[in-house]
């Protein structure tokens, strides 16, 4: 494959309120021309925008081809001959709070088309798009590269310095999600992708927050469930470059053939905190990407199960499960989870057999839906992984042509690209969703996809068969979800490795982590960096004491098989040294359901606003505090952990957003009375004390009337 080119930039002003999409593209011959006028989309932090100045002025932009994406055909760039191609407009039907826009380019020569289909928020001050390339001629297409979804620069008002703003991806790692801040460099760029081919894999989650220090900035929302990748590097003082999208295309399209590219969002925001950024990004994930259920955003489940390591479900039954149901009942829990290992060969080596073990569930799952459900629980989490096939199963077997092997790899990839292979599937699950009373559809993920849709594709071809599956895996779930109202799917990938613009809007991510089972300082740091972008993930607690409960709880939670006052194998003694399991001892059922009463009367927080404390950190000598504020109802929570080596016994807390003339009712798990406490008094530091170690303060707080 040839070198990228050297991409040409179209410019969106930052900062002041509006996302200026200051759009044009100089190529070689005119780099010093003039650029035509700044257009702004009246896109204002916190207020309502003008949805017809914006789609006036983006019609303006399209016409004049000042396009923020760009790619390689025949060996020429998109600013070189995108001026001569046919444009027609079109108006698709508006969606939920928002516009829509459709422009197509068609090239009279070979009639490839291009659509740009563009989202223009009426909420907030968002703009997407996603492109379409099809092949409208009788003859294959010339080669089709370098496809860059985003193509842009971003410009300050005024000279001034950039600073990014980012995370980890997951890698089963204590330091997950970890926020991480870069000053922006002049010939520096700085390069971001997943490993792997699983969207926020190890390396990168594919949300950015590009601020232009005391101006405001952008969040930049990436929508590509495979490898994605995206390069950010400073101009000069006053703008930076951005580019994002898949990471590897070079392909021919066949007659009639279509194909899509990520999907790319942009968030604009004003001031000098950077968190107004990733508030109003959270604000509006929660409202226009996310599952609705009744107008809704489901809260991640609260659950219970007793699969784990080391047998998973291989031993489970529907008398042991619902052995276990009753005694998790008491607190009031929602969801019994029943992991890998319920379907015939068991875990690691059945996967793609996806019928019921006869050893285990001789008449299915049924029995132990309907039993669950008259317990008062609304139903069964099912765990999936239908996108690995392991050889010798049902599927390998009996559909050896519908999955992409590797050589010496037992696992092989189910194409989701070919049609057959997703039909059936798509079938097969749905049926066992209704038939079986499924009611959370776990789907896991647990090898890398990149190799296998590589190894598949031809020169000419590369990158198709990661576009046929991605595409592939949108049109399973959007299936499932239409068949099956209601239905909640969960997202998981070894832990957290597919979040992304397009799965938050179809899935929650109820295990966003395969980090050490339950260890409470990675489950702290976690929420931490995960809040900076995604409201909707949650993890488990092993054992009722609020340290580790409190260090696990989101909106919501899993609590595993030792609630049940069964004894673990050795979670205690690894990763809660501070717990002395007696397996004798009474159980502290009391205690625990004091601990689930506090989760439920606080999980609608972590929708609300998310301002970090203190510094991240992973040590365990220091203290971790984070706060979530209802702006609606002045009222929120804030979390602050002693970890186990910290020397300090108080913290000093500021919260956030409190109005300093009002009276606020404060309580924490530290004092029996709730405290009345002006405003200023919360924002100018408040002390928090503990002579333990470790231990969890919960503190919520509310606005007198």
């Amino acid at each position: 494959m040839k070198d990228p080119i050297k991409l040409s930039r179209r410019s969106f002003l930052v900062g002041g309120g509006s996302l200026a999409l200051m759009l044009f593209a100089p190529s070689a011959a005119n780099a010093d021309a003039e650029p035509p006028a700044m257009f702004d989309s009246q896109m204002i932090a916190g207020k309502k925008n003008n949805p017809t100045l914006q789609t006036d002025k983006l019609r303006e932009m399209a016409r004049g081809r000042e396009l923020p994406f760009s790619f390689v055909y025949d060996g020429k760039h998109s600013s070189a001959f995108l001026k001569d191609w046919h444009l027609t407009e079109d108006v698709p039907t508006a969606g939920r709070g928002r516009n829509e826009c459709r422009f197509i380019y068609q090239d009279p020569a070979t009639n490839l088309q291009v659509t740009f289909d563009c989202r223009l928020y009426k909420d907030f001050p968002a703009t997407e798009w996603v492109l379409h390339f099809q092949n409208d001629g009788s003859e294959d297409t010339p080669i089709i590269e370098s496809i860059q979804a985003l193509d842009i620069s971003l410009e300050r008002r005024v000279r001034g310095d950039f600073v990014l703003h980012h995370s980890l991806g997951s890698n089963a790692s204590k330091n997950d999600f970890a926020p991480l801040s870069d000053p922006l460099r002049m010939s520096a760029p700085i390069h971001l992708a997943p490993v792997g081919g699983r969207s926020s894999s190890t390396t990168a989650l594919p949300f950015f927050n590009i601020e232009a220090v005391g101006e405001g900035g952008v969040i930049l929302g990436i929508g590509w469930t495979g490898q994605w990748a995206a390069n950010i590097m400073q101009n000069d003082d006053k703008s930076v470059t951005v580019q994002a999208g898949m990471e590897l295309t070079h392909l021919k399209l066949h007659p009639r053939e279509i194909i899509r590219s990520p999907r790319i969002s942009l968030l604009n925001w004003n001031g000098d905190d950077y968190m107004v950024g990733h508030n109003l990004f959270r604000r509006f994930a929660i409202r226009h990407h996310s599952p609705h259920i009744n107008g809704k955003t489901p809260f991640c489940p609260f659950a219970c199960g007793a699969s784990g390591p080391p047998d998973e479900a291989n031993t489970a039954t529907v008398e042991n499960q619902l052995a276990y149901a009753e005694k998790f009942k008491q607190y009031g829990v929602e969801y019994y989870w029943i992991d890998a290992g319920w379907y015939e060969g068991g875990w690691p080596n059945g996967v793609g057999n996806w019928v019921p073990r006869k050893n285990g569930f001789p008449n299915g799952m049924k029995p132990l839906t309907n039993a669950l459900k008259k317990m008062g629980m609304k139903g069964l989490i099912l765990w999936f992984e239908p996108e690995r096939v392991f050889q010798g199963t049902d599927i390998d077997k009996e559909h050896y042509d519908w999955v992409i092997h590797l050589p010496g790899n037992p696992n092989g990839l189910l194409n989701l690209g070919n049609d057959q292979a997703r039909q059936w599937l798509t079938n097969h699950i749905s049926d066992m969703i209704r038939t079986q009373g499924i009611s959370v559809y776990r789907q896991d993920f647990n090898i890398d996809p990149l190799p296998f849709w590589r190894a598949n594709d031809t020169p000419d071809r590369q990158g198709i068969t990661e576009i046929r599956h991605v595409e592939g895996l949108y049109a399973y779930w959007d299936e499932l979800l239409k068949r099956n109202p209601g239905l909640i799917i969960d997202n998981c990938a070894s832990g957290g490795r597919r979040i992304d613009l397009e799965t938050i809007d179809r899935c929650v991510f109820l295990w966003r982590s395969d980090y050490q089972y339950y260890e409470p300082e990675g489950m702290q740091s976690q929420t931490y960096g995960i809040s900076y972008y995604i409201p909707t993930t949650s993890t488990g607690c092993g054992y009722p004491d609020p340290y580790s409960f409190l260090s696990a709880i989101n909106s919501g939670v899993v609590i595993w098989v030792p609630w049940t006052g069964v004894a673990p194998y050795d979670v205690y003694d690894k990763y809660l040294p501070w717990v002395h399991w007696d397996p004798k001892a009474p159980f502290p059922y009391k205690e625990a359901l004091e601990l689930v009463n506090a989760f439920k009367k606080v999980r609608n927080f972590y929708f609300e606003d998310y301002y970090p404390l203190t510094s991240y950190s992973t040590d365990s000598d220091v203290w971790m505090a984070y706060q979530y504020h209802d702006e609606a109802h002045d009222k929120g929570m804030v979390l602050a952990f002693r970890r186990i080596q910290c020397p300090d016994n108080a913290l000093t807390i500021h919260l956030k957003r409190i109005k300093s003339g009002k009276r606020y009712v404060v309580h924490t798990t530290d004092h029996i009375e709730d405290r009345i406490l002006s405003g200023a008094e919360l924002m100018n530091g408040i002390v928090l004390t503990t002579e333990k170690a470790p231990e969890a303060i919960l503190l919520t707080y509310e606005m007198l009337d």
